[in-house]
């Protein structure tokens, strides 16, 4: 069934009033009127512009909030999503549909920006190198990582090997992703279904991942239990940045706009990016367990709170989101909720000595080694990624908490946006947070392995300036607390491409 007879054949969707999107490309097309946001706002996570604020900031820039697909720019902000990995079988019927039907489901930056011109479903789609193949697009996009495939790159990654990936990620045969999100399953499926239906045999599933925030109070964290997005940057010509938050020129993650570090791309990639996902375990009973077992030792401070602080220092962050830089011994939920606090440090101190001084933020914690900040002059503003994944699996068990065990997967569906692989999230993950010499300048000149996400294909990983009493002190890590499951590279085009190039 297509589009136009599946809507009228079930006039309102969901109860909601139908209503023209006149954002949308296709503002012919009736659009359910939604009463509350599709996304999640945590307190301390960067505030998304207002639509009018984001439509001027990117008039002046030159940005075309309309052409740009909506995952792109807004981050960790989604309550449920449903990942599904497709390959292409019937090229010439599917780009048919493509360039019609589909391209009038894609949700758009500005239509996620209000409530009033959101859909019950976002949906967002991006191809991988063999997708792009099957479709017959030839042309050169200017990354070799992507052209190559994540499971080429996995040894750079980190990753021990690919015995441990999900099967389907393995020899290339995902051609495509549609990324779907809403504030609940039944959203979802009904609209994979209608999906499904449109596009017909020309399609084959070959994985699907289902993410979704994590319940109540911990809404925004991840299954470490710690709040996650707080350190997004600011995209010049999108939103105004807090104290603190970096601002990137937009090429960083849109190709052919401001500053793209490639110089030659096809005009057609305009305003497209790629979208690195990985499925990354987390092993929360274990990193519990270690926490519980290697307490820092200082006075003042109980076992329980000791264990407390050094997971605060393996992030840089207390689970509210309050950095320890700003917050060293203790949590400060009221900091955490502050966007215009919670990021508003570089970790310099006055009468601190910036080349030993450990006793804020240790030189290893996840979120110095992945965003430096003034441990690089100038300030970096090349290597940054726009993060837009979601946890998945259930929360912990009693029997695994009782266990010290995992027995059912969780972890993260990481997805990160950015306009040159090499630079965005390759770059974090090889060069900086699988690094033990990084970050530089400093007396310790091996601070180790990210203590979170650094990778040492499967070796134990050492990790130094944990504990604030002996900066010296080395932790071995025997278990990678996060393992890969694999995953892939894909590039998310404009709409017009995907109206265009992708379906001629």
């Amino acid at each position: 069934m297509r589009l136009l007879s599946y809507i009228a054949s079930i006039g309102t969707i969901g109860g909601l009033t139908s209503h023209i999107v006149s954002a949308h490309p296709n503002s012919n097309l009736l659009k359910p009127r939604r009463t509350k946001s599709i996304l999640i706002e945590p307190a301390p996570q960067p505030n998304l512009p207002t639509a009018p604020q984001a439509m001027a900031a990117a008039a002046a820039n030159g940005l075309n909030l309309d052409d740009i697909q909506g995952d792109i720019l807004i981050g960790m902000k989604k309550n449920q999503e449903l990942f599904f990995f497709f390959s292409i079988n019937d090229a010439a019927t599917f780009k048919s549909i493509l360039g019609t039907d589909i391209h009038a489901l894609i949700t758009t930056t500005t239509q996620l920006l209000s409530v009033s011109t959101q859909p019950t479903t976002a949906l967002n789609i991006a191809f991988s190198q063999t997708g792009l193949t099957a479709l017959g697009i030839t042309d050169d996009l200017g990354d070799a990582l992507f052209s190559a495939g994540q499971e080429a790159d996995a040894p750079l990654l980190g990753d021990p090997s690919t015995a441990n990936w999900v099967p389907q990620f393995l020899g290339r045969g995902i051609h495509g992703v549609l990324l779907l999100a809403s504030d609940t399953t039944t959203n979802i499926d009904d609209e994979l279904a209608k999906i499904q239906s449109i596009l017909g045999s020309s399609i084959t599933e070959v994985y699907r991942l289902a993410g979704a925030a994590r319940p109540g109070t911990e809404q925004g964290h991840e299954h470490f239990g710690f709040m996650d997005g707080i350190s997004q940057p600011a995209v010049d010509g999108f939103n105004t940045p807090n104290p603190g938050q970096i601002v990137v020129p937009p090429g960083f993650f849109l190709l052919n706009e401001t500053s793209d570090p490639v110089a030659t791309r096809p005009a057609w990639a305009k305003d497209g990016s790629f979208l690195a996902f990985r499925q990354l375990a987390q092993f929360v009973p274990e990193f519990d367990k270690f926490l519980v077992d290697n307490p820092i030792v200082e006075s003042g401070l109980t076992a329980e709170q000791g264990s407390a602080l050094l997971g605060a220092r393996m992030v840089g962050r207390w689970k509210s989101g309050a950095p320890v830089d700003l917050a060293p011994l203790f949590d400060d939920p009221v900091l955490a909720a502050d966007p215009t606090q919670n990021n508003n440090f570089n970790f310099t101190h006055s009468g601190a000595d910036f080349t030993s001084d450990e006793t804020h933020c240790p030189f290893s914690a996840h979120i110095r080694k992945t965003n430096p900040r003034a441990d690089l002059t100038p300030v970096d503003t090349k290597h940054h990624i726009i993060r837009s994944g979601i946890p998945y699996g259930p929360e912990v068990s009693p029997k695994e908490a009782a266990s010290n065990t995992t027995i059912t997967e969780r972890g993260l569906a990481f997805v990160a946006y950015q306009s040159a692989l090499s630079l965005g999230f390759h770059f974090l993950q090889h060069t900086w947070a699988n690094n033990p010499n990084f970050v530089p300048g400093k007396n310790d000149t091996t601070p180790g392995f990210d203590p979170i996400i650094g990778a040492n294909a499967g070796q134990p990983r050492f990790v130094s300036g944990l504990d604030p009493t002996d900066s010296t002190r080395d932790f071995t890590l025997i278990t990678d607390f996060v393992q890969s499951r694999g995953g892939e590279y894909f590039f998310s085009p404009s709409l017009s491409a995907i109206a265009g190039t992708l379906s001629a």
